[in-house]
């Protein structure tokens, strides 16, 4: 496989946009026509109504986006036969051609990090993945398996860095010797993602910047200048377009006979406002849900590729 940063850029290319579907199962908005989510966590019922949202899910996502993002909590509360949904979901999803961003935001000290970092990273992981979300607040040290992990398998990593939940300042806004410690996080970042650069221009090393601050995706961009930044908070979270933009780079190809302008440099993730949006609610069929989001997965391109 090419290096993550590639096949990003080639995934933002092929379907003119940054677009990320979250897939958050989350029980008490899968529409009844997919089954009964709410029954008791675990049981047939619930796991049934789960694995069919998530297949109609990544069939709306195939050829339309460049990735999906599952959130391993939703799976995990299912029990054993909620994380073979989600281990059926990587395959089928990377089968589809889809990127997969696994949501797991591990992160441990030595010969654990290591385990948690071969059971997500990779196309044969147990939980297949091209890239997961890591949280490397223990210090940067907790990394260095998780990128070993991510270079012998040509995935990629997204480093919680400036996160979009309004608590993220509590201790990322903190200022030690005039810098807040997100910017000194993403300084020491700086030197692991440039050293991971692809033939594209784009890292394998990326980080997670809320699009809820843009003007910190700014200064992150300019520190960061290769790596791809996974923005979180876009649509039904309250961020915007432009805000969600901030930290991604406009760039133009001839491709298909035509020169295109398109988002690079990241993944602009929708859960709520892509999966359950309010036009969907009222579907009388499966066809008509598949339908509804479809429309609203090339009204949010057309918005963002307005900007």
């Amino acid at each position: 496989m090419d290096n993550f940063g590639d096949r990003l850029a080639e995934a933002n290319r092929q379907t003119q946009t940054p677009l990320c579907m979250g897939i958050d199962p989350h029980v008490t908005m899968i529409p009844a026509l997919f089954g009964n989510a709410t029954a008791e966590a675990g049981s047939e019922e619930a796991l049934s109504a789960i694995a069919n949202f998530c297949d109609a899910c990544v069939k709306a996502a195939t050829g339309r986006v460049p990735a999906i993002k599952p959130q391993a909590a939703f799976f995990e509360m299912q029990g054993p036969k909620g994380m073979q949904i989600l281990q059926d979901l990587g395959h089928a999803a990377i089968d589809a051609g889809l990127l997969v961003i696994m949501d797991a935001k591990r992160g441990d000290i030595g010969s654990t990090s290591t385990a948690y970092a071969k059971a997500w990273i990779g196309h044969d992981a147990l939980f297949p993945s091209d890239a997961l979300t890591i949280n490397p607040w223990l210090g940067i040290d907790t990394l260095e398996p998780f990128i070993n992990q991510a270079d012998a398998t040509h995935s990629g990593l997204f480093i919680l860095n400036r996160t979009s939940n309004p608590g993220a300042g509590d201790l990322q806004d903190r200022m030690v010797d005039d810098k807040p410690l997100y910017m000194h996080l993403a300084n020491m970042l700086a030197p692991i993602a440039s050293a991971r650069i692809g033939a594209s221009g784009w890292s394998s090393i990326g980080i997670v910047a809320g699009a809820t601050w843009p003007a910190e995706a700014n200064a992150l961009r300019a520190t960061l200048p290769t790596a791809p930044f996974l923005v979180p908070g876009f649509g039904a979270q309250g961020a915007g377009a432009e805000k969600a933009l901030a930290g991604l780079v406009r760039s133009q190809d001839h491709w298909q006979d035509h020169w295109h302008n398109h988002w690079q440099g990241g993944l602009i993730n929708s859960t709520r406002g892509l999966i359950f949006p309010e036009s969907a609610r009222d579907a009388t069929s499966i066809n008509a849900w598949h339908n509804t989001i479809l429309a609203k997965i090339d009204a949010d391109k057309h918005l963002l590729n307005s900007i």
